[in-house]
């Protein structure tokens, strides 16, 4: 699929997927007119980014991360430091935090839900006036 294909298929901007691109989170081919070229795996591919992304992650640290998300799995880091190990289980515990915080909140907007509906007088119709 071409660039504008991927754009809107993963809500990502142009720019951004040259920029994923730049830094080596995603491959594109040439096809012979030279525009880009994606594989369909790189839908999910830049979902997964955006996510940690959102969660904050470095695109540094996200390259490192990228064979995990893949099947079969290769995980090989040379490079794993101490410092960027614990980057990672931080990241991980405020992921964790989040995750339990948004589960609190969509838990009591269900349970006010079922108190609202359950307490919600049926409607009554008016009878037209004559």
């Amino acid at each position: 699929m071409r660039i504008g294909e991927l754009a809107a298929r993963t809500g990502t901007s142009r720019r951004l997927l040259r920029y994923y691109e730049e830094q080596g989170l995603i491959v594109a081919t040439r096809a012979a007119n030279g525009y880009r070229e994606y594989d369909d795996r790189f839908v999910d591919r830049v979902k997964q980014i955006r996510g940690l992304l959102d969660a904050g992650l470095p695109t540094r640290i996200i390259k490192q991360i990228l064979p995990c998300l893949d099947k079969p799995r290769t995980i090989y880091f040379p490079d794993a430091t101490p410092e960027m190990l614990a980057t990672l289980e931080r990241e991980r515990d405020r992921m964790t935090e989040r995750i339990e915080f948004l589960t609190r909140n969509r838990d009591a907007i269900n349970e006010y839900l079922d108190v609202v509906r359950a307490n919600r007088q049926p409607d009554v119709e008016l009878e037209p006036a004559v």
